[in-house]
């Protein structure tokens, strides 16, 4: 892929430094006095600030030559060092969110958004730098103590400000970095609230935990109401709340700076306004002032908006829910500590009881359950990339054959903006070696039903779109008397590797919910010949799914299984760890002849050997038990392009059930490796 033009903003840079300054030390006096255009910068220091997991902040306090005079100091904020944590800054946009706020849309703002002095954007990497007019000297507001009202009233008036010249732009109406498609949806809000409540139940009250299994309940009929209503559409900070907020004291140039704008939407007008009122007043204060507050934004905006106070009063109550919403969700993707937990209860009470004191229970259509989501047919072919580095498209296969002593999986995994795909055909089973046919660098392909790496061929063919398909692999492999060499990066013994199979669905297509991918079990038919040895399946149990997204394997871990029972009922499920916050879970039950059942908690208990190959497992599907007895090791390590590890050990297995079931199916483990400190 071609590089992409960085994005700037500010005075332009002599060319024989650096534009974008992607860690402090980049910086220099010369870049500095070029930037801020006033005298000449002789010596500086730097300070970090703030405790941010998604980017850094630093203060970078100038001293001039000559006397000259200029900012004493400036904020400096760049993306995240840690690589995790910058990739997730960049698939979620929130890198570009805020830079482009900063180039597109504050520069015709004036209240409480900090001027910029330059910014710069690399769309490729995700490294970006702010340099800000530092608000200092201010205070940041306690979200746990809640604001003063005069705080609140400086604080919606304000946003007002910011608020009304947007109201309704159809520039930013139509602005694709403004406005991408939330991944939120029912399915994800319960599976959070599920562990939500698990782990606060005994700290919320009654009433409020009724608001938020109401809100729950109906989120996506909820969303589909609101979207249908229509209503003003303006600029939505996202996260309009005192942590976000520095309350200039004597000698600072404004009285108030809203920070931290990576969270930007172009959406409901009123959801700052309800979200700040809704969370960061104690609720007896904002009982007191709320008719005053909201009159101080409505006079904010200005007349020349068209909307009037009411208007205002009732969007606020509608988006009430946005702050519970975000107490549950917030709680659960961050790190857990101490302060967290007891500014999540002050919220959580507050939000619901802004919800109950508006009426606007009133407004939430009746609890459903949503029916399972499907595939489209069209989903079986390739879809078109996103600019994110990790963004790839896979095609998963496998099979099970107990009765032969064998298994195997492919995989077909597209990663255009790194340039080459994988290709993966494996074979395992007691009594016999793992044969591993593996290219993690091959050439990406035109289409990608034709893949042709170093000494493996891939063909997939659609033969009937969700229903069957037949996967072909030819090639050499490497047989390993010992499976746990393949995640030492060890060699084999070269052998031939020929897979003629056809999938064929025997349950629903399952699309999740909180990303594009589907799973659909089936039975699989065909040949296998490797080292040897051939054999014939008929109707054994297998596997496939598809999913494009931008994916770091590097930076969660996860367990995810697929088996195939005896009497027809097929379970698959994942348990999805990223550090810092809850388990999250995603799976079905397909009972034979019966409709499938979403399952919002699966987890898994498992013994790994000194070797790092899993000896046994204990899985729980909602409520049901499982036992894993592993047949046949089946792994890969996959490294990143930076240089991160992590082991991908994939087995075969045949399971029993709580109540005495039995079948088989696949399950993997993604085990990201420390890094090496330096």
């Amino acid at each position: 892929m071609a590089d992409r033009p960085l994005l700037y903003l500010g005075r332009v840079c002599s060319l024989t430094r650096p534009q974008l300054i992607e860690r402090p030390a980049d910086l220099t006096a010369e870049w500095l006095t070029d930037i801020l255009g006033h005298g000449q910068v002789e010596s500086f220091t730097v300070d970090r600030i703030g405790t941010g997991q998604m980017s850094e902040c630093y203060r970078v306090g100038i001293r001039y030559a000559g006397g000259g005079v200029g900012p004493a100091s400036v904020v400096l904020k760049v993306a995240a060092a840690e690589p995790s944590s910058r990739q997730t800054g960049l698939a979620m946009g929130l890198y570009e969110r805020e830079v482009r706020f900063y180039t597109d849309i504050a520069p015709s703002l004036g209240g409480p958004v900090a001027p910029c002095h330059h910014t710069a954007y690399d769309p490729d990497t995700g490294a970006f730098d702010l340099v800000l007019a530092d608000a200092a000297p201010a205070s940041v507001g306690d979200e746990i103590r809640g604001a003063t009202a005069e705080q609140a009233s400086l604080a919606m008036t304000q946003l007002g400000l910011v608020h009304g010249p947007l109201l309704g732009s159809e520039a930013l109406e139509g602005a694709d970095w403004l406005n991408r498609e939330s991944p939120v949806n029912q399915g994800l809000v319960a599976a959070l609230y599920a562990g939500y409540i698990d782990r606060y139940s005994d700290q919320i009250a009654p009433e409020h935990r009724v608001v938020c299994e109401r809100l729950v309940g109906s989120f996506d009929a909820y969303m589909a109401a609101e979207d249908a209503a229509g209503g003003p559409r303006g600029l939505v900070h996202g996260d309009f709340r005192l942590d976000n907020m520095l309350f200039g004291q004597d000698g600072s140039d404004r009285p108030l700076t809203v920070v931290d704008w990576q969270t930007v939407t172009w959406g409901p007008a009123f959801t700052d306004v309800s979200y700040f009122l809704g969370g960061s007043l104690p609720i007896e204060e904002r009982r007191a002032h709320y008719d005053e507050l909201l009159a101080a934004y409505h006079r904010a905006l200005g007349e020349a908006t068209g909307v009037s106070l009411d208007d205002v009063r009732e969007g606020v109550r509608h988006q009430s829910f946005f702050g519970v919403l975000m107490a549950i969700v917030s709680s659960m993707l961050v790190g857990r500590t101490e302060r967290g937990d007891e500014m999540f209860m002050a919220l959580i009470a507050r939000h619901c009881q802004h919800v109950l004191d508006t009426d606007a229970l009133a407004i939430l259509p009746a609890p459903s359950t949503p029916e399972p989501l499907q595939p489209n047919a069209d989903d079986e072919g390739r879809h078109a990339p996103t600019e994110e580095p990790l963004w790839s498209e896979s095609w998963y296969f496998d099979f099970a054959a107990p009765s032969q002593d064998i298994g195997g999986w492919i995989r077909l995994g597209l990663m255009p903006n790194e340039g080459h795909a994988w290709v993966n055909g494996l074979l395992c089973g007691p009594g016999m070696p793992t044969i591993a046919a593996l290219d993690f660098e091959a050439p990406l392909p035109e289409e990608h039903t034709r893949v042709h790496g170093q000494d493996i061929e891939l063909e997939q063919t659609v033969i009937e779109p969700l229903q069957t398909y037949q996967v072909t692999v030819r090639g050499r492999g490497q047989a390993h008397d010992d499976p746990a060499a393949l995640l030492r990066g060890e060699p084999g013994r070269d052998v031939e590797v020929t897979m003629d199979l056809t999938w064929t669905s025997v349950g629903q297509p399952y699309q999740y919910r909180v990303s594009p991918r589907y799973e659909i079990p089936c039975t699989v038919t065909g040949t296998v010949s490797a080292d040897g040895h051939t054999y014939e399946f008929d109707a054994v149990a297998g596997q496939r799914d598809h999913s494009w997204a931008a994916r770091d394997w590097w930076a969660m871990d996860w367990v995810w299984s697929a088996f195939h029972l005896e009497d027809g009922t097929h379970i698959h499920g994942v348990e999805i760890l990223i550090p810092g916050a809850p388990p999250m879970s995603i799976g079905y039950l397909q009972r034979a002849g019966e409709p499938l059942v979403e399952l919002s908690s699966v987890s898994a208990q498992t013994t790994f050997a000194d070797n790092d190959l899993p000896q046994s497992a204990v899985l729980d599907y909602g409520d049901l038990r499982v036992d894993v007895t592993v047949r046949g090791h089946a792994p890969v390590l996959l490294t990143s392009a930076d240089g991160r590890l992590s082991q991908f050990p994939r087995a075969w297995a045949t399971v029993t059930t709580d109540d005495g079931r039995t079948g088989a199916g696949w399950i993997e483990w993604n085990r990201n490796l420390a890094q090496p400190d330096g």
